[in-house]
């Protein structure tokens, strides 16, 4: 296999230059770190119902140390607010998951679930915090209405 990716370079040489990215490809070497950089998440189930909790489950990059996840589906009783964010804390691979509780008073129908990674450095003289966003994402959620049957 490493003589024909040789042979292959060799005829290559003679063609006009490739970028850096499809020379790997082309030489048969992948990265087995590029899985490391992706951001994605996931929230289940798809539609929950008022007063239901949903699970979150995170991948961000390796660099980030936190994620926040908000929503309008996320409200609390006797709150102003009505995009509330809660904090994940993450791995050392950059995974983490969390329960969230669909707010008996979040309005039914179509919500977007945003996610940011971040990287939080804080200085131990000074106690200034630096927050630097890596990468962000979303996905809709549908909110259905509450059913008392549900619970029976």
């Amino acid at each position: 296999m490493r003589s024909i990716t040789l042979m292959a370079a060799a005829t290559l040489a003679s063609a006009p230059a490739v970028p850096a990215a499809f020379a790997e490809v082309a030489s048969g070497q992948d990265d087995d770190t590029s899985w490391q950089k992706l951001t994605s998440f996931r929230v289940s189930p798809d539609s929950p119902h008022q007063n239901d909790v949903i699970r979150i489950l995170i991948h961000c990059p390796t660099q980030a140390n936190h994620a926040v996840v908000g929503s309008t589906a996320f409200p609390i009783k006797g709150s102003w607010r009505m995009f509330r964010e809660v904090g994940v804390g993450l791995g050392g691979l950059g995974f983490g998951k969390r329960g969230v509780v669909i707010s008996r008073f979040a309005p039914p129908g179509e919500h977007e679930v945003r996610m940011k990674c971040v990287q939080v450095r804080a200085d131990k003289l000074t106690g200034l915090r630096t927050v630097k966003v890596l990468s962000r994402s979303a996905v809709s959620l549908v909110v259905r209405p509450l059913r008392v049957g549900q619970f029976f």
